[in-house]
């Protein structure tokens, strides 16, 4: 019987993100990007807590949706960060929450070959797409991020209450 997402899951609260994305900033401490770009919209909030710790304060988003699971041919472009900024990448930090297939960033890195591609968190398939990454999990791991999360009360074991 094959395990459900959540029977191999990777729990991400907000304070672990943050941790890890001050964590994901310092190893990339040392170098003057240009600018950092967010893969939206899993890559917005490691993004943003990237630039703050190193004090980057020019910030663009680029957007792509997947179809079928992400097969070849299988991404489309919505939205693309300022030509101008870009250039061909060269000083421009790539921020995403996640490399899965690897997939999403193996077409960036096409449009902007000499980016700097960092990630939260790796899976085996994906991590030859990025440069940094904090922490790797199994390609079988189902990450579950604290945006895709909501508390609510859980009935005790035993007993009511």
């Amino acid at each position: 019987m094959d395990r459900l997402p959540h029977e191999k899951g990777f729990h991400v609260s907000w304070d672990q993100l943050h941790r890890d994305a001050r964590a994901l900033a310092w190893r990339l401490d040392g170098t003057d990007w240009r600018a950092v770009v967010a893969v939206t919209r899993g890559g917005l909030v490691p993004a943003m807590i990237v630039a703050r710790e190193l004090d980057i304060r020019t910030i663009d988003t680029i957007s792509i949706k997947s179809y079928h699971k992400q097969e070849r041919g299988g991404l489309e472009v919505l939205k693309r960060p300022d030509p101008e900024l870009m250039g061909d990448g060269d000083g421009i930090l790539v921020v995403d929450d996640l490399v899965d297939s690897g997939r999403t960033l193996e077409l960036i890195r096409e449009m902007f070959p000499k980016a700097h591609f960092a990630t939260v968190y790796a899976k085996p398939q994906g991590k030859p797409m990025v440069q940094t990454y904090v922490t790797e999990v199994s390609q079988d791991t189902w990450i579950f991020f604290p945006w895709d999360m909501a508390l609510q009360y859980v009935q005790p074991y035993r007993g009511e209450d």
